[in-house]
């Protein structure tokens, strides 16, 4: 039985949902996202609630009915709250910065490395040492966030590179004499 998937989802003021067979709708001030629900899964709209149920008891249905309230879920506060994830750029010389729309970084290459923003999402750089990736889609936000650190992971010697904010990077002790 899964615990996720038994709880409903409750529809804020401001948001519509629309459930049209097996596609799922959601419209916010922040914007719209549209999802298509397993067919393993069934919908039930009550007034202002949303809630899933399997529609057998196979291992798949069971599965899907989790992440089917996950996934809407997630879109409802993506069109409400939205969604950020913040990087930080640590070593000698790394800076971010933005020109126009893109994100410029130098990150200790022999050259400049621009990121364009992929469509609903935004950069921003609070501090030149700090970017802030925010967006209405969860996936997409934390997507973009890991193609950014993947330019420069963080190496286990110095620690230098991009990392999550909060994140701790584990260190290896260096060659001894």
């Amino acid at each position: 039985m899964s615990r996720i998937g038994k709880r409903p989802i409750a529809i804020p003021a401001g948001v519509t949902l629309t459930v049209e067979g097996q596609s799922v709708t959601v419209k916010g001030p922040k914007g719209q996202l549209a999802w298509t629900v397993s067919e393993e899964v069934v919908i039930h709209r009550e007034g202002e609630e949303i809630s899933f149920a399997p529609r057998d008891d196979s291992g798949r249905a069971r599965a899907m009915w989790g992440l089917s309230r996950t996934l809407v879920n997630n879109m409802v506060i993506g069109v409400t709250a939205g969604y950020e994830q913040t990087l930080e750029l640590v070593g000698v010389g790394y800076r971010a910065a933005m020109k126009g729309q893109a994100l410029s970084m130098q990150l200790g290459f022999s050259h400049e490395v621009d990121v364009p923003p992929p469509p609903g999402i935004s950069f921003a750089v609070p501090r030149p040492v700090e970017v802030k990736i925010a967006g209405i889609d969860k996936q997409l936000v934390g997507e973009t966030a890991a193609r950014i650190r993947k330019i420069r992971p963080p190496e286990p010697y110095k620690g230098k590179g991009v990392r999550y904010a909060g994140e701790t990077v584990r260190r290896k002790e260096g060659k001894k004499k």
